[in-house]
């Protein structure tokens, strides 16, 4: 891995840990899957215009067209429209501690839906990251004031977010990228935007702080993010790549409690360094043995 694409991890794990506190400021502004829709439409245009601009095709083949689309409904209308309505009752750091379980589940993924083999460093990479997840949700049930139903909503986001993930590589294969990204914006937006219509009533209290953060939602962790992450998945690989996950609870607790004050018990704390020791396990145990009689 070299410096560029370690700049790059860096970068898109920090992008997208901040999206959950910038997240909960904008929900509660505005009805989280209507806002969705609306960031959705406007990164998607922008995206999808710059692509033009840069010479990149309408046209997609069916594989890069198919997971395109598997990969703008799961992540952008399951994933995080979940993820914003989960946030209208649950702290940001809550948010991010479940969304980071995400490498884990494509490692389970992997073992039990498409047989693939785990070394015993990745067997005991899930076995601690679970139980880092336990020790966090055990902290903070028993504090009491935690929303069943958002964490329900966020446990069934991360996981469409898995198969989103395992999407990846069919859609950023091919070339294309910016003009792919714009494309699954659009897809989130085309599914939301007829939930909301149904389900929600457009308020919006447009204040400094929420514009401020809605602005910041669509640019950073919607557009640069997702792009980094596409080009660093072209340039690594998607395992290399996932390595990076295992900074993402850090860097999302750590932001929700600077940014909005959100405070942190001891079990956040160590649940968050059990986490994160688990993800780095079990991605660790995804990279290549290499032989060293081999020249």
């Amino acid at each position: 891995m070299d410096f560029r694409a370690l700049a790059m991890g860096l970068a898109f794990a920090l992008m997208w840990s901040s999206a959950f506190s910038s997240a909960r400021i904008i929900v509660a502004h505005a009805p989280p899957l209507g806002i969705s829709a609306l960031r959705f439409l406007i990164a998607g245009l922008i995206a999808v215009t710059i692509a033009r601009a840069l010479g990149q095709s309408w046209r997609l083949s069916t594989s890069q067209a198919r997971s395109m689309l598997i990969f703008g409904i799961c992540q952008n209308a399951l994933y995080l429209g979940l993820f914003f309505v989960a946030m209208q009752t649950i702290e940001a750091s809550l948010a991010a501690i479940i969304a980071s379980t995400m490498p884990l589940l494509v490692a389970l993924a992997g073992l039990v839906i498409f047989g693939e083999r785990v070394r015993p460093l990745g067997v005991a990479g899930l076995v601690i990251g679970f139980v880092g997840v336990a020790i966090v949700m055990g902290s903070r049930l028993q504090g009491g004031g935690v929303d069943p139903w958002g964490v329900v909503y966020c446990v069934i986001g991360v996981t469409a977010l898995t198969f989103a993930t395992l999407a990846v590589r069919g859609a950023s294969s091919g070339g294309n990228v910016l003009m792919i990204v714009g494309m699954q914006m659009l897809v989130g937006c085309v599914v939301l935007l007829p939930a909301s219509l149904a389900l929600e009533t457009w308020e919006i209290d447009w204040t400094v702080q929420f514009v401020a953060a809605f602005a910041y939602t669509i640019i950073v962790p919607g557009l640069v993010a997702t792009l980094t992450w596409f080009l660093l998945v072209r340039r690594i690989g998607a395992v290399k790549a996932a390595t990076f996950h295992f900074l993402n609870p850090f860097f999302g607790v750590a932001i929700a409690s600077v940014l909005l004050g959100e405070s942190l018990g001891a079990g956040d704390v160590l649940g968050v360094e059990v986490i994160m020791l688990g993800i780095l396990a079990v991605q660790l145990s995804k990279q290549p043995v290499t032989d060293p009689t081999r020249k």
